[in-house]
């Protein structure tokens, strides 16, 4: 898709296969997560980062060639992988640096998002506040995310999945608080901003790091959003 110049002789003056060599030389060289991890830090230096809650969701693309890691799921008819990312309660990505087959659940998943943000953290040079709540839907509900979640200094704000149950579960009534879960809609807001980019809406690479370093750029552009 680059406006690549013609020479005199009338072909191309570099080969298309050059910029695919140097775009996977920049993502294995760590360049691309680079760029992620100074859009986070830029956002907290301007005071743009809102971390009073953070939320959570997965996001799955499907996959038209293949590829080293993909999975089938049946329930929505498709081919692909999916990508669980942890953001702010603006918007702002600060987790999404692991990609999984569509046919694994969200609730398998999070241990690796928030082992992914305490990455960010690190890299960016960020504190989050002991006790923000985190906003996940029913696909994360069970002891063991909550366990996590806890021991990760955060608290999980997770509407509870019934689970077809007949009668409610017994036991301490566990923390839910609905206005806060209400703020989830800016969590979507952000995955509609994702599938402006055509690069990762459909997913043509083959390597998994390759089609994670389309979405790191994406997510550092949506964080640049709010920079001015």
């Amino acid at each position: 898709m680059l406006p690549i110049e013609k020479g005199p002789d009338g072909k191309p003056e570099i080969h298309y296969c050059r910029i695919w060599m140097k775009w996977k030389q920049w993502v294995e060289h760590g360049s691309i997560a680079a760029l992620f991890y100074q859009s986070v830090n830029l956002l907290k230096e301007r005071g743009h980062l809102d971390l009073s809650i953070l939320h959570g969701d997965g996001s799955n693309t499907i996959s038209v060639k293949g590829g080293d890691l993909k999975g089938y799921c049946g329930h929505k008819h498709q081919k692909g992988n999916k990508i669980v990312s942890l953001q702010d309660n603006v918007g702002n990505v600060l987790a999404p640096m692991t990609i999984a087959t569509v046919n694994q659940s969200d609730m398998v998943q999070l241990p690796d998002s928030l082992s992914d943000l305490k990455t960010t953290c690190e890299g960016s040079n960020l504190l989050i506040p002991k006790g923000t709540p985190l906003n996940l839907d029913p696909g994360f509900d069970s002891r063991k995310n909550r366990k996590i979640i806890w021991n990760a200094g955060l608290k999980p704000n997770i509407k509870e999945n019934p689970r077809n149950r007949k009668y409610p579960k017994r036991g301490r009534k566990r923390f839910f608080d609905k206005e806060l879960y209400g703020q989830r809609y800016k969590c979507e807001r952000t995955f509609t901003w994702q599938d402006k980019f055509r690069r990762v809406l459909v997913q043509y690479e083959w390597y998994q790091h390759l089609f994670l370093g389309f979405n790191l750029l994406a997510f550092t552009l949506i964080n640049l959003l709010h920079v001015h």
